[in-house]
């Protein structure tokens, strides 16, 4: 089996990814991993080319829509060891298209779409979890801990829900930020924004929606294990009716 390395970068990768589609003969028989720190790594090394990692996704999200976002739930996982499997299920993807369908059963396919669901699912879940608090300046805060990196999506997702309103969403885990102004969507990390305390009125709104909560609530209905599978205990951290 043929080995190829490149830098770690997600655009390392699918730029590499690129090449091997387009110059081996048998993508299947290749194996592609980040360059490590041993002087010894087997493989040839795939330099970065953005250019081409950028054309890949257009051209491969514009004819396989749901599995190119597959491939990126894949990567939001941040799961070591990932690259092969996604090189041989995006050649698997552009040999059968839509009957990919058909190998559900085949190893990789089945990794591939078992890790995406998994992504997929904490993302949704987080869509209806997620607490935005106002802070002083009228924009709004919410701060999460997801297992998976799925800023991405969910900060896509609320600049569709929330258009209108200037706000934050804070990874706390990996240190990543996302900020949206009312026109423009950007990244970075917790020291590149600053944001200011939280407004005076948002300690009321949030003495209210607890009062909210514990007055709705039917004791003889109460079921901790049933809320719990729907509202895990691990998203509670974050959750003004759990404070």
């Amino acid at each position: 089996m043929n080995a190829f390395r490149y830098d770690g970068s997600t655009e390392g990768m699918f730029s590499a990814i690129d090449h091997i589609l387009r110059n081996e003969f048998d993508p299947a028989a290749v194996s592609l991993a980040r360059q490590g720190l041993s002087l010894f790594d087997e493989g040839v090394f795939l330099p970065t080319d953005t250019a081409r990692a950028s054309t890949l996704l257009r051209r491969f999200s514009a004819a396989f829509p749901e599995n190119a976002r597959e491939v990126m739930y894949c990567v939001f996982s941040e799961k070591e060891g990932l690259e092969t499997a996604l090189l041989h299920y995006m050649h698997m993807v552009s040999l059968h298209g839509s009957g990919i369908g058909a190998y559900l059963t085949h190893p990789v396919v089945h990794d591939v779409h078992v890790l995406a669901r998994k992504v997929a699912r904490e993302a949704h879940r987080l869509k209806g979890l997620l607490r935005f608090s106002m802070l002083a300046d009228g924009s709004y805060l919410a701060r999460m801990e997801p297992d998976f990196n799925i800023i991405q999506p969910l900060s896509s997702f609320f600049t569709r829900r929330l258009r209108t309103q200037d706000w934050f969403i804070c990874d706390v885990r990996r240190g990543l930020v996302s900020r949206w102004d009312g026109k423009r969507l950007e990244y970075g990390t917790l020291e590149s924004f600053r944001t200011p305390e939280l407004a005076e009125e948002e300690r009321d709104v949030r003495r209210c929606w607890k009062t909210f909560f514990d007055t709705i609530a039917i004791p003889e209905r109460k079921n901790d294990r049933l809320q719990k599978s729907f509202m895990p205990m691990k998203y509670w951290k974050y959750l003004v009716e759990k404070e």
